[in-house]
């Protein structure tokens, strides 16, 4: 999924529209999207790089390779959907580069094509509505909210997971909000349940805890200190724990499903390898809502050279029809 080419850390000289413009790259392209789809996929990515200043700081090569795979799994980048996104982050080792981030609903689509579950949900739980739950017989007993609305402001107890085969088999998973806390303090150092204190170019910063940060008891000019998903959406990251802790250790998985599993959370190199990101504290490079690389409007935010992205595609595409 990666490109190989020589100008992925020419940023300043030439821009992301000659990266693009180069044989390789428009090779790379041709061999994932198609000359058919290209000029839609050039169009989007040039626009999403113009509206999202750190988006224009990462390497051109890794906010390709990242988009490039959203499209080879047939995901879309929307942040309507939540299949995918590109989040830029601050490398310690190879400073600015986005980051491919499978999303929960990505889970679902890549889980669903492979046609052997009948069914397949992640739900949260409501204060109330959960009567008990067996993890031994995984049988759980619940009175759901009825009211929309009302379910929606309740607060969130817990989360369930389950899947059932075509074949009858079924799985499930229940956690409660607290070990979900727990697990996003272990795995994610960006997120703290209970509040630390970072060193930042700013100097030392507080990051209260989750609950205060819920409740607003923090100072607005710290905000990015919580640009952090666990923090902005910390449901849709349950779910996709959830669904990634049920099905990767007990549902069917299609290759799609597998590479989508290897390359989450990862900046894709220029070889094909994968690494994870090694964040640093000290920038506040992810504080941009996910990238849209499909539906932002060209003509809202101009380039920096002032051309309709649009334009710039039909520049930059080639003649081929496979």
């Amino acid at each position: 999924m990666a490109v190989n080419n020589s100008l992925a850390n020419r940023q300043k000289k030439g821009g992301f529209s000659l990266y693009l413009n180069s044989e390789a790259v428009k090779n790379q392209i041709n061999s994932v999207v198609g000359g058919k789809n290209g000029p839609r996929f050039i169009s989007s990515i040039i626009s999403a790089v113009n509206v999202n200043p750190a988006l224009q700081e990462c390497s051109h090569q890794s906010i390709l390779s990242a988009a490039l795979l959203g499209e080879a799994l047939k995901l879309s980048p929307s942040p309507q959907l939540g299949q995918f996104y590109m989040v830029p982050f601050n490398d310690k080792n190879k400073g600015k580069v986005a980051q491919f981030q499978l999303g929960y609903k990505g889970y679902l689509q890549l889980a669903l094509r492979s046609g052997q579950y009948r069914k397949l949900n992640v739900l949260a739980i409501k204060e109330g509505e959960l009567i008990r739950y067996d993890p031994l017989a995984e049988e759980i007993e619940v009175k759901l909210i009825e009211d929309e609305e009302e379910r929606e402001n309740t607060p969130t107890i817990g989360y369930f997971a389950f899947f059932e085969y075509m074949n009858g088999f079924r799985k499930s998973l229940y956690w409660s909000k607290n070990k979900m806390l727990l697990h996003a303090d272990r795995y994610s150092q960006a997120f703290s349940a209970a509040g630390c204190d970072v060193q930042t170019k700013y100097g030392m910063r507080h990051k209260v805890g989750y609950a205060d940060y819920v409740a607003g008891n923090f100072p607005q000019n710290d905000a990015w200190l919580y640009s952090s998903f666990w923090y902005r959406d910390f449901d849709g990251m349950a779910f996709k724990t959830m669904l990634r802790q049920l099905i990767s250790k007990w549902g069917v998985m299609s290759i799609e499903m597998i590479s989508a599993l290897d390359k989450d959370m990862t900046v894709i190199n220029a070889d094909g390898s994968v690494d994870y990101v090694e964040e640093t504290e000290t920038e506040e490079v992810a504080t941009v809502e996910p990238v849209d690389v499909q539906e932002v409007i060209p003509e809202a935010v101009p380039d920096q050279a002032g051309a309709d992205p649009e334009e710039e595609a039909e520049g930059l595409l080639w003649d081929n029809e496979g």
